[in-house]
């Protein structure tokens, strides 16, 4: 018998992990929840002079990806700069995305990591503040088996709804099929994010997995030729309501055709290069950039005002007209 305010030995002993977990099931968020969205937008994270997190700014873009039809955000992945931040800073702005829109938008937390130490940390922490979902990329650099890679998300899925990010050209390694097909029958694996092509898409629609694209350039056909949800986007932070109807209103050839520019120009340097410089041209964010990032060449700005000239001003974010920024109107910080 064990008593009062006490806990028996086999309570407390350090063979077993337990995991920080609650079973409140009050707001959460289930898997076919999750995989049921189309568009989801990988979304910025803007800057104070100082490099701290503009949250006014911040407030506005999600308010736009709301209005505009985006069904869910991506908080801190690689378009937000989660690599940038520190973990508090980045549990921070899940836990404030969640508080201030968790009932209007569904909040996917970027806390993958290369250490399964940390991915589960950041794992823990985030569906504590109410993410309702978890995205989680293969550990890159120190890479590992295919057995060490289903260990890894094998420790990350028991904790939520979760989705799997396929990105060889950043990761240095592609997760194979059979180790997405081995993970696909666990509850909380909600789908994989897939950056190799259509062939991978299919590949993994034709068993019934389900998948988002993450290239924007192939995501139209993705979508409507090879059985693709829908897509996590990049592009959406530009233009949300474009990027939906692509998604929603079935195959749209021309506004596809329409929208390639944009999106080459966006990915004409490493993301979110591309977007930061965007979204300061359209003067929704301040024009700072956190290092190593630096803002796309004159030639590249003065490139993308025709772009928008082209496709409509009015079907931007923002009120503001778009124009040219000089290199002295960017700030890059180095110390935040």
């Amino acid at each position: 018998r064990v008593g009062r305010g006490k806990f028996s030995a086999a309570a407390i002993t350090t063979d077993d992990y337990l995991p920080m977990r609650s079973t409140e099931v009050k707001n959460r968020t289930s898997v076919d929840g999750i995989k049921s969205l189309r568009l989801i937008t990988a979304v910025k994270t803007p800057y104070l002079p100082d490099g701290r997190f503009d949250l006014e700014a911040y407030d506005s873009l999600i308010n736009t990806q709301i209005n505009g039809g985006a069904e869910g955000v991506i908080v801190g992945g690689t378009t937000g700069e989660g690599h940038l931040m520190s973990w508090d800073e980045h549990i921070m702005l899940i836990g404030h995305t969640v508080n201030c829109f968790g009932t209007n938008i569904k909040v996917i937390g970027n806390t993958g990591s290369n250490s399964t130490r940390e991915a589960i940390h950041a794992s823990e922490q985030g569906f504590a503040v109410g993410m309702h979902a978890a995205l989680h990329v293969n550990p890159y650099y120190g890479k590992t088996s295919t057995a060490g890679l289903i260990s890894h998300f094998d420790e990350v899925l028991p904790m939520g709804p979760t989705i799997i990010y396929n990105v060889p050209s950043r990761t240095g390694q592609d997760i194979p099929p059979a180790v997405i097909e081995a993970l696909s029958s666990y509850p909380n694996m909600a789908g994989v994010k897939e950056c190799v092509g259509h062939e991978r898409v299919k590949c993994y629609t034709d068993k019934g997995i389900t998948i988002w694209s993450g290239n924007d350039d192939e995501c139209h056909d993705s979508r409507w030729k090879y059985g693709a949800t829908g897509v996590i986007s990049v592009t959406s932070n530009l233009v949300p309501g474009l990027m939906r109807s692509l998604m929603f209103e079935g195959e749209n050839a021309a506004l596809n055709e329409k929208l390639l520019p944009l999106m080459k120009w966006l990915f004409s340097e490493p993301n979110p290069i591309g977007l930061n410089t965007a979204l300061a041209q359209l003067g929704v964010v301040r024009p700072v950039f956190r290092r190593p990032y630096a803002p796309l060449s004159l030639e590249k700005r003065t490139e993308f005002v025709r772009i928008v000239e082209a496709i409509g001003r009015e079907n931007f974010v923002g009120q503001k007209e778009v124009r040219v920024l000089d290199d002295d109107d960017f700030v890059l910080i180095s110390r935040y």
